[in-house]
Formats: structure tokens, sequence, C-alpha cells
């Protein structure tokens, strides 16, 4: 009760000053700003779309690498290698904290010190891009960046000419991000929090109006300390959607019917099960990708379904297509529309991304780092390559991944795998030695059920094992949610 009041209480205050700040920034003329964090996916999407506004922007960062690199300079953003106080002697307008910046580092101390008007990159997309329009967010712990890529892509066939943020690099739009005159702004809708100041999920910034709710698992450890309390986020952010708007909703995942007990909102559900308002039947995955078809609570079998085909693979991901497919067709986007969309839809960077092929050998770049999705894209893989053999390259890098929290489901994701190969544990030192990834236990188990593991700390160690023991025909996917030593192009130029 006293979480809900005190929610709802800064709610109130940061929409408060939300209000005066719209104001103030909407009357800009070209003005400096500075993005403290600058190579976050939300972060470099929102500088550009500033830039394209016409404001100068410029930012820093000490993790500076592609994609966002690449699309930070295409659009001539100058990026400061580093935090520095040094980096605000010329004073910006407004400073844009990301949230990865905590209390000590030197630009929030400068910010803090010298009183410059400061914003999260959250409200600032909700203020200046989001607000005035129709609010389509997606969310869940897995694929909301698939599916909102997919979501834009629909809207864009059906000439909606929506905006949108993404965390990725949406491969059919050439960008993460895009300011456009439609009705319509799609945003992947994160539960990670906002920033040093703003402990609430991004989610909460983006005035939902329609939702698409994937699935629920626990994951940040570094910011939720249980399954409940993520699920209590999104509780409070269902309490945001108004009762004109729409939800759609995973009807096989039992956490997400257990928070969708809070909605004031209608609610669709889909799924495979028979109690979804919207069903996927018959189920085809091969090299070209997914067939699959959709049938409507109460209407009859093969008299009613309507036939769609994806290029991408995986069960996941024709659940990703299910959220998509209701809500073109609640904003009146023709089932044939939306499956010309799926004809021609490119998919996005390191989603199951094809970086190329050596002697027979192809390499997958993948952002997966939850067991569930190593487990689904492993599977997607393995439909889509039939009969071939899959070596799974995994680094343990995001804050949930490195602790032993799911080490039992990451044994299990990698069952479809031949031979798995891990890599050190990342930000070691951060971690106590009791929370750790058990690595050798990992392997040990593995072993065990017969399938070859090995770990290597360095990348150079996996390219050459990987350059020694790769055969034509295999399949390498690499998976992790960092630049893993550019592994994939090092692979590819070595084999």
């Amino acid at each position: 009760m006293l979480y809900g009041i005190l929610c709802c209480s800064l709610l109130y205050f940061l929409n408060a000053v939300a209000f005066c700040f719209q104001i103030s920034l909407q009357n800009m003329n070209s003005k400096l700003i500075h993005f403290s964090g600058i190579c976050g996916t939300g972060m470099a999407s929102l500088a550009v779309l500033l830039k394209k506004r016409g404001h100068q922007v410029r930012g820093s960062d000490e993790n500076v690498y592609p994609p966002m690199s690449d699309l930070l300079a295409q659009n001539n953003i100058t990026v400061q290698n580093g935090y520095a106080e040094k980096n605000l002697n010329t004073v910006p307008d407004l400073v844009v904290i990301g949230n990865a910046l905590s209390r000590g580092n030197p630009e929030v101390e400068t910010v803090l010190k010298r009183k410059l008007p400061y914003i999260s990159m959250a409200e600032l997309l909700k203020e200046y891009f989001i607000r005035g329009k129709t609010s389509l967010v997606v969310t869940g712990t897995h694929g909301k960046t698939t599916t909102s890529s997919l979501l834009a892509w629909v809207f864009e066939c059906a000439k909606k000419t929506p905006g949108f943020m993404i965390g990725g690099i949406a491969e059919n739009f050439g960008t993460s991000c895009q300011d456009r005159p439609g009705k319509f702004f799609i945003t992947e809708g994160d539960e990670y929090d906002t920033a040093f100041f703003d402990k609430r999920s991004k989610y909460f910034h983006y005035l939902p109006d329609q939702l698409i709710l994937n699935n629920l698992e626990f994951d940040h450890a570094d910011i939720f300390d249980s399954l409940e309390d993520i699920k209590n986020s999104f509780r409070m952010m269902l309490r945001l959607i108004p009762e004109n708007g729409l939800i759609v909703a995973n009807g096989d995942d039992v956490n997400v019917q257990n928070v969708l007990e809070s909605a004031y909102t209608p609610v669709v559900k889909f799924g495979f099960g028979e109690a979804c308002d919207v069903r996927a039947l018959n189920v085809e995955t091969g090299e070209s990708g997914t067939k699959f078809e959709v049938l409507n609570k109460g209407q009859k079998y093969s008299a009613q379904t309507q036939k769609f085909a994806l290029r991408l693979s995986g069960a996941f991901n024709v659940l990703n297509a299910l959220g998509v497919i209701i809500l073109a067709r609640h904003n009146g986007i023709s089932d044939k529309t939306t499956q010309a969309a799926f004809d021609s839809f490119k998919s996005v960077r390191r989603r199951q991304e094809l970086r190329g092929e050596a002697n027979g050998i192809a390499v997958y770049d993948d952002f997966a780092h939850h067991p569930t999705a190593i487990r689904e894209t492993i599977s997607a893989i393995k439909q889509k390559h039939k009969g071939r053999r899959l070596i799974a390259v995994f680094e343990p890098r995001s804050n949930t991944s490195v602790r032993n929290i799911h080490q039992n489901s990451l044994i299990d994701s990698f069952k479809e795998a031949d031979e798995v190969i891990l890599t050190s544990l990342h930000r070691l030192e951060k971690i106590p030695a009791e929370q750790r990834l058990q690595i050798k236990e990992v392997l040990k188990s593995l072993i065990n059920k017969k399938i070859s593991a090995y770990e290597f700390p360095e990348v150079e160690k996996i390219i050459e094992h990987l350059k020694t023991n790769c055969r034509s025909g295999d399949v390498v996917l690499i998976m992790s949610n960092g630049k893993f030593g550019n592994i994939h192009q090092r692979l590819l130029e070595t084999l």
C-alpha cells in the first residue's frame, strides 16, 4: 500500500515537472544538448531524433562501439570517449543523463554542482515525441525489439507513417528511431530503471494507449529483487492505460495472467492455448522461415483461419507476430497488408543476424542473454538449419547472467546445441562470490548430458578453437548483450 502511494505521489510530482519542461523544450530553437551515456541504444536513438529536429547534439560515453557508435557517426554527432567534467565546460542548455550513470560519475557530479538542467532519456522521449500521439508500447521480458520493429514496419507498409524508438537497428529503416508526422508513436517499453534520480521502469513514461505484453520472467537482478517485484512494476504500469485503450497479452504465460488482474483496459489474449482469444495453429518452420494459421476465438477452424508466413524462425517469433497482427487489426490494417509487411521484413541487427559465411560455416549474432532467450534462439536456428551441427558461444555479461540465479535454467537452455563455448564472467569484481554463476559446474553438467562444452577466458582462444574444429556445414551462434570483442567479424576473417 505504502509503495503504491509513494509511486503515485512521485508520478504526480514528476508529471508536473515534466509539463513545465515540455513547454520550455518545445520552445527551444537549436539548443545545445549533451547526452551523458550517449552510446546506450535509447540514448543514441534520441540523440539522433533531436539532431534531426535541428538541435546541436553531442555526448560522452566510456563504451563506444557499434552499432550505436556507427549510427551517431552517420549523423555527425560528436562523442567524447570517457566521462569528464571538462565535457561540460561548454555549458549545454540541457543534459540528458543515461540510466547507466550514478552518483560519483564526473558528469553527474558536475551537473549537480553547477545546477545544470538535466532529465532522463525516457522523460524527454515522452514529452518531446510521444505526447499528443497514439502511443503503442511493446513490453515483456523477451522479444520486445523484434516485435516493436515488426509492428513499426507493418504500420509503415500501411502508410501510417509512425514515429518509433526501438532498442536495436531495424533493418527495414536502417535506424532505431524515426520522427514521423503520423498519429502513432511506437516504443519498446523497457522495464529497466529510468535514471539514478528516478528508479521507476522506463515504460512508466511512455503514455501507453495500446500495449503488447509478450511474457514475464525474472530478469535485471541488479534492479529487481524478485519476480514479484517485476510483476508489481507491470501492475502499476497497466494502471496508466486508458479504458479506451487495448492490452494485447500472451495468454499462455502464467505470470502475465497474474499481472493482468490489475488491468482497467480491455484485454485480448494471444497464444497457442485454447483459452486464448487469438490462437496460432499448425506452425511449420523451415529454412525460409515460419508458416502458421490464426484463429479467432468463437470462429470455426479451417473456414475462418487466416494464413500467415514469417521470414523469422521459432515459436516465440510466432507469438511476437500474433501481438502485431492483433494491434494491426485494431487500427484498421488489413491482414493482406500485414502479410505484405511480413514478407518484406528484414528483422533487427543482433537478433538471429547472419553475419556471414566462410568456407561453408555460418556465423550468427544474437543479443540473447537470458536462459529462455538462449533456449529459444538455439531452437530457432536449429529449426532453420536442420541437420547441421550448431556451436553455441555465450558471453555471460548481463547483470542477471553473471549470477547463479538461473544457473540450472542456463544449463537446460543449451540442450539442443551440439557444442557449447562459454567465456569468463563479465564484471566479476562487482558480484559477490556466493552469487556468481559457476561456469565449471555448467560445463560439467553439459558434458554429463553428452554435449561438448568448453571455457575460454579470451576471445582469441575461442576463435582459435573454432578455426581448428569447425567444418563446412557448421553453424556458429554467438550470443552476448555486449560487443564481445568483435568476435563475429574476427571469426569470419579467420575461418
